[in-house]
């Protein structure tokens, strides 16, 4: 069968897959999707809790025009992000978008990014990571899939640890060996991703493993998990006796896949059922699921592994909305009513001198009431803080190139806040696309998505976001914050999270 001129055919190592022209082929601002496209075997059977093994070749030409089986099952309504659930078992895959598919002389620059979603929910599938605004402005876009929950992270004896992570290095090792037949250039490959997906990107930058498959890196709202040796055995036997199987390959592999699931969020489930009592949990454990500290793939936690100087040599974005978590104590208002912000602090266990140095800097939070003080609290323990911290390790790591450092500071016209996923479709300028609406409004701010859109490209393209780095100035930051025709940069924007630091 010749191809079609609305569906480019590409010779990748494992065989030819044919995708589909969104545009007039070739055309400025046309853009070719290959979708699907697995990267290994699939996870089943044998493979379920294996590393992932090596794609088989096959013969003849492949469709790649729907996206393929996604890890999630089912519509978690975690994320605020639509990510859709494909059914099937080949769920390791990536998709590709490109302007310049077959032209390997193009050598365009590659975005690969990896979805968040707490580390057992999310999708590639999304229409909000399609990467059509990026091909238009000379990127090749890709999407990758991997394990999530238990299946990708949790501690099994006799298995693999940390198989999501080694599904990320699978899919960046897919990469190097075949975008090039898309139109991209090997040599200059950028991770990013928001939520889960940041915590991934600074992972994947704190991994000596990891080094040779990227050139730079931007993490959105990143949330590590680093989980504890001794905690990761302590959830997988909490697991293992709510199956009522051992806690090894052999007794899990026994667990049909959806129970399994459905058990693993009730081990990861909080004793207690009380809102603030959840918020401590989570600012003091942290996520129950995701990368693991296993003394091999991840020798050491992120944050000493970027301050021992790893990943020094990688230009570094990253940044968080201002209230990533806010919206989650709105219901809290009334309860909330009447009981001081430092009481409310004090519930969830913060230090008497770090309370009052943390109130004293949020001043303006504070009078939007402690239900407000609280969501602000835990977006800066969780995700704002952690800006901080990862910029100046890696400036007291000596790093060789700059780190960045932005805030997303324009409010939610619907959801009232500058909330966790608001950035996500600005970055991919997609404010077009299905259910951006819900959390935008009608009439989301132009020139905001050019603005934070424009930066990524020019990360991407030319190694520099486009403004001063926290490297030259500690506390630099660029505040995307609406419709502004010039940049805003805040000499320390960042103030009010040095109490936590």
């Amino acid at each position: 069968m010749a191809p079609h001129p609305d569906h480019p055919v590409v010779a990748t190592a494992s065989g030819d897959v044919r995708g589909l022209w969104r545009g007039e082929p070739f055309a400025s601002g046309s853009s070719a999707a290959f979708l699907g496209i697995p990267f290994a075997q699939p996870p089943v059977g044998e493979l379920r809790f294996a590393a992932p093994v090596p794609v088989t070749p096959w013969p003849g030409v492949r469709d790649a025009v729907e996206y393929g089986p996604t890890p999630q099952r089912g519509d978690t309504g975690i994320t605020l992000i639509p990510e859709p659930s494909v059914p099937g078992d080949s769920t390791l895959n990536v998709n590709v978008f490109t302007p310049a598919p077959g032209d390997a002389a193009a050598a365009l620059p590659v975005l690969v990014y990896i979805h968040g979603g707490g580390f057992v929910s999310g999708s590639p599938a999304s229409p909000w990571y399609d990467g059509r605004a990026f091909n238009r402005d000379g990127v090749v876009t890709v999407t990758v899939s991997y394990r999530l929950g238990f299946d990708g992270f949790g501690h099994i004896e006799g298995a693999p640890s940390n198989r999501g992570v080694r599904d990320w290095l699978a899919a960046l090792e897919w990469v190097q060996a075949n975008i090039s037949a898309f139109g991209g250039d090997p040599e200059r490959v950028t991770i990013a991703g928001q939520s889960a997906g940041g915590g991934a990107v600074l992972t994947l930058l704190g991994m000596p493993a990891a080094q040779h498959l990227f050139r730079s890196a931007w993490a959105m709202s990143a949330a590590i998990a680093g989980v504890a040796p001794e905690r990761a055995r302590t959830m997988s036997a909490k697991l293992a006796v709510l199956a009522g199987v051992a806690p090894t390959r052999e007794g899990f592999a026994s667990v049909p896949e959806d129970r399994l699931r459905e058990l693993q969020e009730e081990a990861a489930r909080p004793a207690s059922k009380d809102r603030l009592a959840v918020m401590t949990t989570l600012v003091d454990e942290g996520l129950s699921w995701g990368p693991a500290i296993d003394g091999d793939l991840i020798a050491e936690p992120t944050m000493t592994s970027l301050r021992s100087g790893v990943g020094s040599g990688k230009p570094l974005v990253l940044g968080a909305t201002d209230d990533e978590f806010t919206m989650a104590t709105d219901s809290l208002t009334g309860r909330l009513r009447l009981v001081p912000a430092g009481l409310a602090l004090a519930l969830l266990k913060v230090p008497t001198d770090r309370r009052r140095a943390y109130l004293a800097d949020n001043a303006p939070q504070r009078r939007k009431g402690t239900a407000a003080m609280i969501g602000r609290y835990v977006t800066d323990a969780v995700f704002r803080s952690l800006v901080v911290r990862v910029a100046e390790a890696r400036t007291a790591a000596g790093a060789t190139v700059p780190t960045w450092v932005y805030r997303f500071s324009w409010a939610s016209p619907t959801r009232t806040w500058a909330l966790h996923c608001l950035d996500v479709p600005f970055w991919f300028d997609h404010l077009d696309a299905a259910g951006v609406t819900a959390i935008a409004g009608d009439a989301p701010p132009r020139r905001l998505a050019d603005a934070v859109h424009g930066a990524a490209v020019a990360l991407i393209r030319e190694g520099d976001p486009g403004w001063k780095s926290w490297s030259v100035a500690s506390g630099t930051t660029r505040v995307f914050g609406g419709a502004a025709s010039r940049p805003d940069i805040d000499a320390d924007g960042y103030a009010s999270v040095r109490a936590l630091v």
